[in-house]
């Protein structure tokens, strides 16, 4: 009988759109970031159960809008899941409030409820910046930035080079992974060498780090040189930048709508809930 075959990982993809159009993939890249934005700033100050959860509703309603299917999800591993099983045990032992007799045993769940509370606010947060980037294409944040921070103009802050370095950041960064992964399985595909003393293989390991260190820079110089001659032959840096953008009648529907549900949250957050666990 032959072995079952090994089930493959799904890797994590960024900065590549889910091909398609969708009412998520036709909003203004600005409303995007702006949504963003503004939800980053609502669970800072107010990371409730409450916005969390409604946070997370938005995200689920908006990958389903957009037709984002779950293979384009990155395997969880497995030492992931030990971690925060780690972690939700380790915090348990704070022994807050609220508390749960188990006969002769007090066990208090405050510090779970806070780690389960964090861990939601941060799958919540990996999920909207994954929507961004399952939605919107790398060209299109260069100048939704510069319109964005037009106002800053006149204090001199030269906005459009923010633009064009994070675009171009932003575009060097899949490919830049991708040279990195082919580095490393070319290097896994050399011959090893058996060596016998420990600080031998310590030597030779250095030595790797240090090759592999030395072409990961070159495949970067070469990529910079490539990608600088690309934009020169298009009219230079500037048009990043240049390309006409801007909100349209969906994207201010979009706007009102995120405003009324996260405004809706924070009401029942700060009215509804503590004056049902205020105590009697």
């Amino acid at each position: 009988m032959t072995a079952p075959a090994r089930r493959q990982r799904r890797p994590v993809v960024l900065l590549r759109p889910v091909p398609g159009t969708s009412v998520i993939h036709d909003l203004w890249a600005g409303t995007k970031l702006i949504i963003v934005a503004a939800i980053g700033v609502l669970l800072t100050f107010y990371p409730g159960w409450v916005p969390i959860l409604t946070v997370g509703v938005l995200v689920v309603v908006a990958a389903r809008l957009a037709h984002i299917p779950r293979g384009a999800l990155p395997s969880i591993p497995g030492w992931l899941w030990f971690m925060l099983f780690l972690g939700g045990l380790t915090a348990t032992f704070s022994g807050k409030a609220p508390v749960i007799d188990f006969g002769s045993i007090e066990v208090g769940f405050g510090g779970l409820l806070n780690f389960l509370r964090i861990t939601a606010l941060s799958i919540v947060l990996l999920g909207l910046g994954a929507m961004v980037s399952f939605t919107t294409n790398v060209a299109e944040i260069a100048p939704a930035i510069a319109k964005l921070g037009r106002p800053l103009r006149s204090l001199r802050i030269p906005v459009d080079d923010w633009s064009v370095a994070i675009a171009l950041a932003l575009r060097a960064f899949p490919m830049l992974i991708d040279e990195f992964t082919t580095l490393y399985a070319a290097r896994r595909l050399r011959p090893k060498q058996h060596l016998a003393s420990r600080r031998a293989r310590r030597k030779r390991w250095l030595i790797e780090v240090v090759d592999l260190l030395a072409a990961t820079m070159t495949v970067a110089l070469r990529r910079a040189d490539e990608m600088g001659d690309a934009i020169t032959a298009r009219g230079g840096a500037g048009q990043i930048a240049a390309a006409p953008a801007g909100p349209k009648a969906r994207d201010w529907i979009t706007l009102a709508i995120i405003v009324l549900v996260c405004g809706a949250a924070l009401a029942v957050e700060l009215t509804v809930l503590p004056t049902s666990s205020a105590p009697t």
